[in-house]
């Protein structure tokens, strides 16, 4: 059985990017507040060069609000090769326009913006497309490109891997290709309202159209954070008829609940999910949608094989989807999973006919001005209703001790820096971390 160290041992220090991520600073050592990683969960807020004018097309933002992402906590757990000590994190953020290369005409110092989480170039053939993260030209890990063959977009803080772009979750951010990779949103909309076109909204979307989610479907979707909960409601609003929520966390499941009488909720931990809806469902789901993660083992021969470097990713939703899901029904992935895995039902989905989509980091250009023109700003999708929380950059380090062990009542957070305006109307008040709840689900 080939091992994850025998799959990677080619690969030997930094990758080499070609937007060299290695930024130029201001003049005059000033100094940003920004939240890096040092090891296996630890993360801390670092003083660090503010990022100026590298390449003419950049774009440099002042950040007015970012957020923790369920798949940040990948890299929190070390679970993303190619992390190196003091990689600013973070993907999904917007800002102010602060300063501009010579060759941007589009945007100007002050326009309020949003970022796409990865870099995309605007005209290789996927960028032609508007599939930002496929581009061909951001991305230079020698690492991806052996384990996959090729490479996807760069991606803002997350890692070598995917470019090794300085991230977000930091009061300032240099843009590459800024024209491309911002989105001007108008003034009348909240930061809240918008922030998340940045990533959560766009991959949700993007899991529910690429898995072809159609009028009348019977929906699966497995995992309710964030990325599920947006799923499950942009399901309905694609005319789903009944759409299954699978988690395990109490108020995850409420929050979906609310939705709709379409929504019907199951505990993992209460039911046998495979036996629970293949009884209510003989004929099996139309479409099943993972937006779980990799890093959570359930069975002891998985989390043995996890801690053996046996495999990176646990099969175990996959096979419950394939068991579920008709006969030429359809399963698509956008849970990030990173590696290889183990005890795949391959014979099953070759003989239902399944479908099985990897519908890939979800290509926010392709979506970002649909979302925000035919949903948002009609009112059809109100993004707020997953804020629970807001505080302040300097709290990032507790915040992701917090989201990592899914304290109550916590979703997605809004984490304001010194430029953020104040609370968007019906959105949640600043509070501290140390005041929370001390529970765990």
């Amino acid at each position: 059985m080939q091992t994850i160290s025998n799959a990677v041992q080619d690969y030997m220090g930094p990758v080499k990017t070609d937007t060299n991520p290695e930024y130029k600073h201001r003049p005059g050592g000033e100094t940003m507040r920004a939240l890096a990683w040092f090891g296996n969960g630890d993360v801390r807020m670092i003083d660090a060069p503010i990022p100026d004018i590298s390449e003419d097309k950049d774009v440099v933002i002042k950040v007015t609000g970012t957020t923790i992402c369920g798949s940040d906590l990948h890299l929190y757990h070390s679970e993303m090769m190619a992390l190196q000590k003091g990689d600013i994190l973070g993907h999904e953020f917007m800002g102010v326009v602060d300063r501009v290369g010579p060759s941007v005409t589009t945007l100007k110092v002050g326009d309020r913006v949003v970022s796409s989480f990865q870099t995309a170039c605007g005209t290789c053939k996927f960028c032609q497309k508007r599939l930002s993260s496929m581009c061909d030209k951001t991305n230079n890990s020698s690492l991806m490109a052996n384990m996959y063959g090729q490479r996807d977009a760069g991606f803002f803080g997350y890692g070598h891997m995917t470019g090794g772009f300085p991230g977000g979750q930091a009061e300032y951010v240099r843009i590459p290709f800024g024209e491309v990779n911002l989105l001007k949103v108008p003034k009348e909309l909240s930061d809240e309202q918008v922030l998340y076109l940045s990533d959560v909204l766009p991959t949700s979307y993007h899991s529910v159209v690429d898995t072809k989610v159609e009028e009348g479907d019977i929906v699966g979707v497995w995992g309710a954070g964030p990325i599920g909960q947006c799923a499950a409601r942009f399901a309905i609003l694609k005319g789903a008829k009944k759409v299954y929520v699978i988690d395990a966390v109490p108020a995850r499941l409420a929050l979906a609940a609310a939705a709709g009488p379409q929504i019907v909720t199951v505990n993992f931990k209460e039911v046998d999910v495979s036996k629970h809806i293949h009884e209510l469902e003989p004929q099996g789901l139309d479409a099943c949608i993972d937006c779980t993660t990799f890093h959570e083992p359930k069975t002891l021969l998985h989390k043995a094989e996890k801690l053996l470097m046996l495999e990176t990713d646990v099969p175990e939703t996959p096979n419950e989807m394939i068991f579920l899901v008709r006969k030429m029904g359809r399963v698509g992935l956008i849970g990030v999973y990173s590696g290889y895995t183990n005890h795949f039902a391959i014979g099953a989905l070759m003989e239902k006919g399944v479908r099985f989509i990897g519908n890939g980091q979800a290509p926010v250009h392709l979506y970002w001005e649909e979302i925000l023109n035919d949903y948002i700003m009609t009112g059809k999708f109100d993004p707020t209703f997953m804020i629970t929380h807001r505080v302040d950059i300097e709290d990032f380090p507790k915040l992701y001790k917090k989201f990592d062990e899914r304290y109550a009542g916590v979703n997605k957070v809004f984490v304001q820096t010194k430029a953020s305006g104040p609370p968007g109307k019906n959105c949640p008040q600043l509070s501290k971390v140390d005041d929370w709840a001390n529970t765990v689900l």
